[in-house]
């Protein structure tokens, strides 16, 4: 299966490595050019527990030069979205599935814009990846990775998908409640991203200060609320689940993190921002996410 990422940031690039070293035939697509011309000159080079593993893996800055594909992975920043969609239109065929792996809620309703929903498929990842210069990441994380229909029908094209992932050492499962997976992974990111960008600390260490938790389960509880009030199911303790989620990628600086280190601009609009605005849309007060969201648009505002 022809694979092709938009987006060669930690995440995109993680994917892609490591399908290529799987043997899949496999693009990344990005507009970073120095990251572009390192992988294509030296390969990718993948940090794991303190050991490197270099792939070598297609990689252009113009998706029309990588010909038309069978897959297209949606990894960039969701501000992005619409452009990079835009961009992968020529990498379309009859059969070309797009699968969005980005954070945040309402990507999919954005590639659907452009792309016919039925080609469209929803995926949630707790993979965790650092990005440390041109052509270098490190894995920082390990997590499930969720794959479904928007429709929630389970096909045979999710399933080969899934078996594709597996096959590159993604533990992968096809759910029928993928909408509700997207909530589930959004709390993971309202608890820990933002929250680690501003104190500057790895995933991990958030669990290491009673005052890091405290604010994390204001944060947590608050978009559960939310959810519920969306009617939205959630299962089991999330701020448990959080807690699981910060310690299996305890040495990984999250993504937010990243874009705050290098003042880029963040994804707080479709993380613990998503969950004020639809508090607000029902009536509620969510002081917590409200405050994280405002620290971080100031921070961002003082590049």
């Amino acid at each position: 299966m022809k694979t092709v990422i938009m987006g060669a940031g930690a995440m995109g690039s993680l994917y892609g490595g490591m399908l290529a070293s799987s043997g899949q035939e496999v693009w990344l697509v990005d507009i970073w050019k120095e990251h572009v011309d390192a992988v294509r000159s030296k390969g990718l080079t993948i940090e794991e527990k303190g050991e490197d593993k270099n792939v070598a893996v297609h990689a252009t800055t113009d998706a029309a030069s990588a010909g038309k594909a069978d897959l297209v992975i949606l990894f960039v920043k969701t501000y992005h979205t619409e452009k990079a969609v835009s961009d992968a239109l020529v990498l379309d065929r009859e059969n070309t599935v797009f699968l969005t792996l980005q954070n945040g809620l309402g990507n999919d309703e954005v590639i659907c814009r452009q792309v016919n929903p039925p080609k469209v498929l929803l995926g949630v990842t707790n993979q965790g990846a650092t990005l440390l210069g041109p052509g270098r990441i490190r894995h920082g994380g390990w997590g499930k990775t969720y794959l479904g229909e928007l429709d929630g029908r389970r096909t045979d094209r999710v399933a080969e998908i899934a078996r594709l992932f597996q096959g590159a050492g993604f533990e992968t499962e096809v759910s029928s409640n993928i909408k509700h997976l997207v909530w589930e992974k959004l709390l993971i990111n309202v608890g820990i991203n933002a929250l680690a960008a501003v104190t500057r600390i790895k995933n991990g260490q958030l669990l290491d200060h009673p005052e890091a938790l405290m604010l994390m389960e204001g944060l947590v509880s608050e978009a559960v609320e939310v959810a519920r009030r969306k009617g939205i199911p959630i299962e089991g303790n999330p701020f448990e689940k959080v807690k699981a989620v910060a310690e299996a990628t305890r040495m990984n600086r999250c993504s937010m993190g990243q874009d705050l280190d290098n003042k880029r601009r963040t994804e707080i609009d479709v993380m613990n921002g998503a969950v004020a605005r639809e508090a607000e849309r029902l009536g509620m007060s969510v002081p917590y996410n409200r405050m994280i969201t405002n620290l971080v648009k100031v921070i961002e505002k003082t590049y």
